[in-house]
């Protein structure tokens, strides 16, 4: 049988604290979502003692999560504590990634033109006092123009994934900041057998020929002017969507990235696992499945949520696209 162990430190004002005592954690990372997110909880008294910790942990606070087996332990999480409230006789932490830093206020400004990744580039001046930060930036969408207006960097970043339903994400080890079409980028590959290293499936496989769909981008340029591009099968679902002033060739880039998303074969619902293998968003899963062998082949890890208590450890790991069938 596993040892659990877990090694969890925070750092305030220099000083470093590492917690003894867990209930649980819980960490939520998304390709989808902007920010991966941590919930720890503490007990909220021991042997009849109140809990403090306010000296030792408090907003802002730089948290590193690692959890494993038999004092072999995997980073899964880096970030900032962004809140700390009593909860049903617990403190519970609360954190998120590094993007935490781009919590901040930026100048105002308008791009004209706007590549996205001059605003990124403008956004990552606007935070970077001490870390030296990089980017790294390869889906080529260009507004006519883009205003920042009374922003955070973290809204702004916000605002153009969901409108491009970007990928981005920012990788702590090597402090760069992601921004890639929809379903681009892999940090790493994992291999999953139903018949061995799944504990539980919920999946459900879609195959795209039973899909009929049409994409619908509009846009409002500079001029006032509405322009819309549609990409796929008329007379099915219709998916319709807003986007910023660009041109019918950027538009016509995100339409097809969506069409390409929803038309492909694909796994929705979720497997749980053990922390081994290790996966996070954006992993490609090889998967084999002895009673639907027709369905193996490699997916896009689209979410992964790890929970770790004296209960046990587990991923619960969801799938989008089927992968071209790459190994």
């Amino acid at each position: 049988m596993y040892s659990m162990n877990h090694d969890i430190v925070f750092k305030t004002n220099g000083k470093r604290w590492k917690l003894q005592l867990l209930s649980s954690v819980e960490i939520v990372s998304s390709a989808e979502n902007l920010v991966d997110t941590a919930v720890i909880l503490l007990p909220e008294t021991v042997l009849n003692n109140v809990l403090n910790i306010e000296d030792k942990v408090q907003r802002g606070s730089e948290v590193v999560i690692r959890l494993g087996y038999d004092g072999k332990l995997k980073q899964e999480f880096v970030g900032y504590v962004t809140e700390v409230n009593n909860k049903s006789g617990a403190l519970e932490i609360k954190c998120e990634d590094a993007l935490f830093i781009f919590r901040k206020a930026v100048k105002d400004k308008v791009f004209k033109p706007a590549h996205v990744k001059t605003v990124l580039e403008y956004l990552i001046s606007e935070v970077d006092s001490s870390f030296s930060l990089e980017m790294d930036a390869d889906y080529g969408i260009t507004y006519e123009k883009y205003t920042i207006y009374k922003a955070e960097a973290y809204d702004v970043l916000k605002k153009i994934q969901e409108e491009l339903k970007a990928n981005i994400y920012f990788d702590t080890a090597n402090k760069t900041l992601h921004f890639h079409a929809p379903y681009k980028g892999s940090k790493g590959k994992v291999k999953y057998d139903l018949s061995k290293n799944v504990e539980s499936s919920s999946l459900e496989y879609k195959k795209a020929q039973n899909r009929k769909l049409e994409v619908v981008i509009e846009s409002t340029g500079v001029d006032g002017k509405i322009t819309e591009v549609s990409v796929g099968t008329q007379g099915g679902e219709k998916i319709n969507m807003k986007v910023g002033s660009m041109s019918k060739d950027d538009m016509k880039k995100i339409a097809e990235s969506m069409l390409a998303e929803k038309n492909a074969d694909k796994y929705e619902g979720s497997i749980d696992t053990w922390l081994i293998p290790y996966v996070e968003p954006t992993y490609t899963a090889s998967f084999k499945d002895d009673d639907y062998p027709d369905r193996n082949g490699s997916y896009y890890v689209t979410s992964v949520t790890t929970s770790f208590s004296d209960a046990g450890g587990k991923r619960t790991v969801n799938f989008g696209i089927k992968l071209n069938d790459k190994k």
